[in-house]
């Protein structure tokens, strides 16, 4: 297992968001809601005014701070950056594409579920890749 990255372990870590308006809604109320000191919050509530660029912002920032292990994002959202979301490859934080109400879940589109298809397909088993 050499030239594996550690995955650092602290006592408490957030789940951050990228979602309508209300999947962000239920999952604050659930207690996953955080406002820092610099008033950096952990969670993008997307809508009709929301800019492509506005979302990749937040998920590069989401993806690149310390204090985040999950960031949960609307399928229909991580569609919209898919190339970033497809690209993304660390361990944590870990990537979790959900349903929202408006857009059901495509398994098709599913950027781990993708990853697990082939890492378990014959043809990688055949080949001896893994």
């Amino acid at each position: 297992m050499a030239g594996r990255t550690p995955i650092a372990s602290k006592s408490s870590a957030l789940i951050a968001m990228i979602a309508d308006e209300d999947t962000v809604t239920g999952f604050l109320l659930a207690g996953v809601g955080n406002v820092d000191l610099r008033r950096k919050t952990n969670y993008l509530i997307v809508d009709s005014k929301t800019t492509v660029k506005a979302i990749e912002d937040t998920f590069k920032e989401f993806t690149s701070r310390e204090d985040i292990a999950i960031v949960l994002i609307s399928q229909y959202v991580a569609n919209m950056i898919r190339f970033l979301v497809d690209s993304y490859n660390k361990p944590v934080p870990a990537i979790l594409e959900i349903p929202s109400k408006d857009h059901p879940y495509d398994p098709a589109h599913d950027s781990v579920l993708s990853r697990v298809k082939y890492l378990f397909s014959a043809e990688s088993v055949a080949s001896g890749r893994r």
